[in-house]
């Protein structure tokens, strides 16, 4: 057995992971910047729209230990061009509740919160617009999707196969504002020295971070330094700069020493993003064998007043099904709420789940198994870009769940199973994710005793990706795990894009493989295949897209499937097992692979029966913001979970073969939820969450 057929695709446990039991793998708290840092604390808007009329700091200024209050009067002053989320304490104007409106800092953590709460700030408030409907008569088509995708997107003639079709569904879905909530809050150190700047910081990736800084403080990139070796989880929300990197900045400026402002979880709410909330139209036609003639899916969503963020939802419908005649729509409302970002398979996680409800629907007016409903509009081609697949096994990954959940004889009518009290049913569900490469760069170093140092700006954000790309690294140099050296999280390494739309491990493992082989062939053509005595050291990576994605479609794919209970008195929902099965290229690693496919499934369950986000509409206010009211799954929701892949080798996506699993787990798994839920009840719950009172509301009578 070789070396590379030994570690890739092995269950190799983290390499990292004796170090974070023991507490020795520094977060970004944890770093020490080289002096005793100061303490910041802010002062958020408790206006959602409006003015800063008066701001006193004089009481707060005061107190012992107090360093500085920072307020748009004295703050230093950043770039013009900057992204008004960004422009920290550089106007007195509010656009959300929850904005930093000033800051201090102090000698401590206890002084810098005690000195906020005696800062005293009077506001010109206007009433805010934070309701988001179909009705608005301001909804605009932005000019295109975030990563990229088209607006709109029209392919024959909807309205009239739509009329002409033998079975329709049409139906509105909606999911809430929803908010990441890594268990590491947002953190970060910040040290000037001179003109430049070192920042300790929580994200999914040092140069990201880099840009952001040095556009606001006018620097070179050169000028500026982010580390980051271990994060404690992002799901999106550490993916670019937010208002605490600037903060933490502007702090050290101010009062020219090492500064940390860690975020308390309120902060989290308003100041790093949500999940936009969605509304969401679907139609389907169909003729009486099911077969699709088109397809319909129209979205609105909201962004902030100040900046615009257009979730890509209804993008997945473009690619899963065959359908001749074909619509996608996207349009948003600016309102008075912070920024959305991206959140776990951002577009897919919602978009999915309007869609393969909208399939179930379909089946069972069409008295059809649903697995089946699927798999008779399979399409042959991309039926959007009309490119073939560069793989594509849904429809393995349906027939092979199937079989593993025990699937076969389920009675496809509702509410006909009982046990006890509880009301059984089980749902499908498809997943789908884009499968991409982005520009990555990498240098290796080989020594003379046998050992190499693979330098990469990779992030490790929980996901295992110092050990995948560890194995990724002895299997190219052909050597064992403890010969090679990996060093990732540091913008002083070789670019590499963030930890981000499943990109990572086929970014980073493309540019190690590439740099990897090429430290070889030169080892071999000019030094006889032996490290000279001085050593050897390349740099090498990838230019960005795989060269085949421009003729083919690339896409990971997989299929939930999910046993609902749901307590006939209490409306309580219990989901006692589930399966998945993906299709998503090479695996490098059975453990954290499973891992993740575990971890997407589970936030999809927690999608489906927890996470919302509540805004009271008179105030623009996030009401439940704190870990104890904003609910997500916990061990007691989640349980018995089969994880299962289909063995796919895809030379097209990568060098590796590698599609990205981290987000292709959440992907259609809260309709798969859903759709057992009504199996179970015979009651269809549009908008999420399933929470036992929607069970009330669906028995009413109309």
């Amino acid at each position: 057995m070789t070396t590379t057929e030994r570690l890739i695709g092995a269950a190799v446990p983290r390499i990292d992971g004796p170090a974070k039991v023991r507490g020795t793998a520094p977060y970004a708290f944890e770093h020490d910047p080289g002096e005793r840092f100061a303490h910041v604390a802010v002062v958020l808007s408790t206006v959602a729209r409006g003015r800063v009329s008066a701001l006193d700091p004089a009481e707060a200024e005061g107190m012992p230990g107090v360093l500085a209050v920072l307020t748009p009067a004295n703050a230093p002053r950043l770039a013009d061009d900057l992204e008004p989320d960004l422009a920290v304490l550089q106007s007195l104007d509010v656009h959300y509740r929850g904005q930093i409106v000033a800051a201090v800092v102090a000698e401590t953590s206890e002084i810098a919160r005690d000195a906020v709460a005696r800062v005293r700030v009077e506001y010109a408030a206007e009433d805010p617009d934070v309701a988001l409907g179909v009705d608005r008569d301001d909804l605009y088509a932005p000019e295109q999707l975030m990563a990229g995708f088209a607006t709109d997107s029209v392919i024959g003639d909807v309205d009239g196969a739509l009329a002409a079709a033998a079975v329709t569904v049409d139906a509105t879905y909606e999911t809430p504002t929803q908010h990441n909530n890594p268990i590491e809050t947002h953190t970060t150190i910040a040290r000037w020295d001179g003109d430049s700047l070192t920042v300790w910081d929580a994200n999914q990736g040092p140069h990201t971070i880099v840009r952001g800084l040095a556009q606001a403080f006018g620097l070179d990139p050169g000028q500026v330094r982010v580390i980051s070796p271990y994060v404690g989880g992002a799901f999106g929300s550490k993916a670019f700069p937010h208002p605490n990197q600037i903060m933490a900045a502007l702090a050290a400026k101010a009062v020219d020493r090492a500064v940390v402002y860690e975020l308390t979880r309120p902060q989290m709410f308003t100041l790093v993003g949500h999940r936009t909330p969605t509304i969401q139209r679907v139609r389907l036609g169909a003729d009486a064998e099911g077969r699709l003639a088109a397809i319909s899916h129209e979205v609105v969503e909201h962004t902030s007043r100040i900046s615009e963020f257009a979730e890509q939802t209804a993008t997945p419908t473009r690619v899963l099904y065959a359908a001749p005649h074909r619509r996608t729509t996207h349009r948003l409302a600016r309102l008075d709420v912070p920024p959305p970002t991206i959140m776990r398979a951002p577009g897919e996680t919602p978009g999915m789940f309007a869609l393969e409800s909208a399939m179930d629907e379909l089946a069972a007016e069409l008295g059809l198994d649903p697995v089946e409903l699927r798999i008779r509009n399979e399409p042959d081609r991309d039926p959007e870009r009309d490119v073939p697949w560069s793989s594509r096994n849904l429809v393995q990954c349906l027939r092979t769940g199937a079989e593993r959940f025990g699937w076969a004889g389920r009675d496809h009518r509702p509410r006909q199973r009982t046990e006890g009290r509880w009301l059984v049913g089980t749902g499908v569900a498809a997943a789908t994710y884009p499968a991409r490469r982005r520009k990555a760069e990498c240098r290796i170093a080989a020594s003379g005793d046998g050992r190499y140092v693979v330098e990469i700006d990779a992030s490790d954000i929980g996901t295992g990706a110092w050990t995948a790309l560890s194995q990724i690294a002895a299997d190219a140099l052909r050597v064992g795990l403890d010969d090679v050296e990996l060093r990732i999280g540091d913008s002083r390494l070789p670019f590499a894009g963030g930890a981000g739309g499943s990109t990572g491990l086929a970014s980073w493992g493309s540019a190690i493989v590439l740099t990897a082989r090429d430290l070889q062939r030169r080892l071999d053509e000019e030094h006889g295949g032996q490290v000279p005595a001085g050593g050897l050291t390349v740099d090498g990576g990838v230019d960005g897209a795989s060269p085949h994605a421009e003729t083919h479609s690339m896409h990971s794919f997989g299929a939930h499937f999910v046993e609902v209970r749901v307590d006939r008195d209490t409306g309580e929902v219990r989901v006692p097992r589930a399966t998945s099965v993906y299709a998503a290229g090479r695996i490098v690693n059975a453990r954290t692979a499973r891992s993740q496919f575990l971890g997407g499934f589970t936030m999809g369950l927690s999608m489906a029966l927890h996470e919302e986000t509540v805004t009271d509409e008179r105030l623009g206010h996030y009401v439940n913001h704190d870990l104890a009211e904003y609910h997500v799954a916990t061990n007691a929701d989640v349980g018995e979970i089969d994880i299962a892949w289909i063995d796919e080798d895809d030379t097209l996506v990568n060098e590796l073969g590698v599609k990205g699993i981290g987000e292709i787990g959440i992907t259609g798994a809260a309709a798969a939820v859903a759709n057992a839920y009504w199996h179970a009840t015979g009651l269809r719950v549009r908008d999420l969450p399933i929470t036992p009172d929607k069970y009330f509301r669906e028995l009413r009578p109309a």
